[in-house]
């Protein structure tokens, strides 16, 4: 059970992220994401696509309750035209450009969450809380 509000409610999955510029050390606002679900033959079915607020998070969970299932999953972050759009010097073709992260789910009662720390020339990530 989770403590909100000083109410107790039932935990239920849900699929974060949030995206930092670490070349600006700001938040990534206006970063395009699209989730896609792989099945088990290795399709992907996009189920959605977001865009980052001033944040770098989206409004609301990727996924949740009864939508975040156990199975495979790919992030797709538009990091090439979020830094053409920052105005940053970066090459043509960009060093990064679609930055793609497979991650799976086995608990989908679970929180997950998959942030992004991203440059022009680099990036990182991790399971977080």
């Amino acid at each position: 059970m989770e403590r909100t509000r000083g109410t107790l409610q039932a935990m239920t999955g849900r699929l974060t992220t949030h995206v930092l510029d670490t070349a600006s050390g700001r938040p990534a606002r206006g970063m395009s994401i699209a989730l896609f679900r792989i099945d088990d033959e290795g399709r992907a079915r996009k189920l959605g696509a977001f865009v980052t607020n001033g944040d770098g998070r989206c409004d609301a969970p990727l996924l949740e309750g009864d939508t975040l299932l156990s199975g495979r999953y790919r992030l797709v972050f538009a990091a090439g035209a979020f830094f053409a759009a920052q105005g940053a010097a970066v090459a043509s073709p960009p060093f990064l450009d679609d930055i793609t992260i497979d991650f799976g789910i086995a608990d989908a009662s679970q929180h997950y969450h998959v942030p992004l720390l991203v440059s022009p020339w680099s990036y990182a990530t991790y399971r977080g809380s």
